[in-house]
């Protein structure tokens, strides 16, 4: 198999929402996609499947000495992966800074995560996903700089309705991202999120944080730069796709301690031509 098939079976077996949105992009763009994710979710495993911290750090620092040598002239990274990140580095302008700020998410997953305000989970939303729509609009492409504001806003508002939708699953890790003072304020405990106790306090509790979300959503759109529409169909189609999950997770009023909350394929499939559609017709100059 070869690097780019590697890093393409990847997404595709990850079934991620990410699959869906690279569907709509040229082959190269596609493939230099294909291996950033396969770069975030190889590092992202580390952390989550890992039973030996220092093992699992050891793995990191390995990692990070790879992005060192994607963007060192002849040097050959050691990872499959990370070669065909070097590849993706090499013809597109993606920054090392946000890729070692990934590493550094996951390195953070590693710790007791606790966070105590919204504004100190922020920057761990910022590594693990706002750095991946900084990687990913230099590859798409992009003329107006408001589109690097729109990535970080995006990353955002997607990492919080993951967060929301996975907060049982987390807890049961050891991994409490709800800001700690909005816990208190809700009287939703951690036993609580562990033991999946859902009532009122847990429902009230997940609409601040819908509303938390909400806003960095309509952040982002505020600051989506409409004329690079079409080079950025990609990142809205992500940012609808979650957007629907935050919608399917609110219809349900916040029952996430179940089954695992997704958008079905098709809705996925729908989002993503109505997408492309819309950029089409804002390229041919047409409201969209």
């Amino acid at each position: 198999m070869s690097l780019g098939s590697l890093s393409a079976t990847l997404t595709r077996k990850s079934r991620s929402n990410f699959y869906y949105a690279f569907l709509t992009l040229p082959r190269a763009r596609r493939d230099a996609l294909y291996a950033v994710y396969a770069f975030c979710r190889t590092v992202d495993d580390v952390a989550d499947l890992g039973h030996d911290p220092a093992a699992q750090r050891g793995e990191l620092a390995r990692w990070r000495e790879d992005v060192a040598r994607c963007f060192a002239p002849g040097a050959e990274p050691v990872h499959p992966i990370a070669r065909q990140l070097k590849a993706a580095v090499t013809a597109y302008p993606i920054p090392r800074a946000a890729l070692d700020a990934i590493i550094e998410g996951c390195a953070m997953d590693l710790e007791r995560v606790r966070y105590e305000t919204a504004e100190e989970l922020e920057p761990y939303c910022y590594r693990v996903a706002s750095a991946v729509g900084l990687c990913c609009i230099e590859i798409f492409g992009y003329t107006d700089p408001r589109a690097r504001q729109y990535a970080i806003d995006l990353g955002k508002a997607l990492q919080l309705t993951n967060i929301m939708r996975d907060v049982g699953v987390d807890a049961r890790a050891g991994r409490v991202y709800l800001p700690q003072r909005d816990l208190k304020d809700f009287g939703v405990s951690e036993d609580d999120l562990v033991e999946g106790r859902y009532g009122e306090p847990f429902v009230r509790l997940m609409v601040h944080q819908a509303v938390r979300a909400r806003r960095f959503y309509a952040a982002a759109h505020a600051s989506y730069p409409a004329r690079d529409a079409r080079s950025l169909v990609a990142a809205e189609i992500m940012g609808r796709i979650y957007h629907a999950l935050l919608e399917e997770i609110e219809r349900r009023r916040f029952a996430v301690f179940g089954e695992r909350i997704t958008v079905p394929a098709r809705r996925k499939v729908a989002i993503a031509l109505r997408c492309w559609a819309g950029a089409r017709l804002r390229r041919n100059g047409a409201p969209a």
